[in-house]
């Protein structure tokens, strides 16, 4: 994979330069030496976002959905007080 850099003028000028350039890496176009966007192909967006989960999605555990889980209630102190002599 190739990372292409290119100022908002090249960008600006030769668009084509950087869709051909998007096919084989990102595309990072700066502003004033920063980077401020990055172009890449349709697939790869596709793939970047349809495989990010939130941390629910991770944490879930859809095959313990029928399981039945009531914690015991804590009663008293659940903490204490730091003794810092």
């Amino acid at each position: 994979m190739a990372i292409t850099k290119l100022s908002s003028r090249e960008f600006n000028q030769d668009t084509s330069r950087a869709k051909r350039a998007a096919k084989r890496g990102p595309v990072f176009i700066t502003d004033r030496g920063r980077p401020s966007h990055v172009l890449l192909t349709a697939e790869e967006y596709e793939g970047i976002t349809s495989t990010q989960k939130s941390i629910a999605d991770l944490l879930a555990m859809p095959e313990a959905a029928g399981v039945e889980f009531e914690p015991p209630r804590m009663l008293g102190h659940l903490h204490e007080e730091a003794d810092l002599s």
